[in-house]
């Protein structure tokens, strides 16, 4: 294994150990989205661009993360490096990770309207699925 691989590797699994609640967030108390005027707010989250209507979800760091850690098996994304193989393999891509998401409620159904956050994600989805392909 090359050094470079290793380090990559050692830096990526630090950083999902470090976020190993994610995978234990809970969905907003309430799961109304259908008010467009109501603000929800999820545990772990950061607030979004102008164009999110100042509401806070969940990262698309920690999207990823909670994918990773199993948090979306319910709703069909693998795990571990299950996710990563269907990932490379382009069976899975970043706009089924929010489906997901939105589907577990961790995240509302606007948000897949976000150019930026979808973009986000594909980011950290592709950096996660390259750090492991080396």
């Amino acid at each position: 294994m090359k050094l470079a691989t290793l380090i990559n590797s050692v830096v990526i699994i630090s950083a999902l150990a470090l976020t190993s609640g994610v995978a234990k967030a809970e969905s907003p108390t309430n799961n109304n989205y259908a008010d467009a005027g109501q603000t929800n707010i999820a545990i772990n989250s950061n607030t979004l661009s102008s164009n999110s209507q100042n509401a806070s979800y969940l990262t698309p760091f920690n999207l990823v993360s909670l994918a990773y850690q199993g948090g979306l098996e319910q709703e069909g994304i693998p795990s571990g490096g299950t996710l990563i193989f269907e990932r490379q393999n382009r069976n899975i891509v970043a706009e089924d990770l929010v489906k997901a998401a939105v589907s577990a409620n961790k995240l509302p159904p606007q948000i897949l309207n976000d150019r930026n956050y979808l973009s986000a994600v594909k980011s950290q989805f592709t950096s996660l699925s390259r750090d492991f392909s080396n």
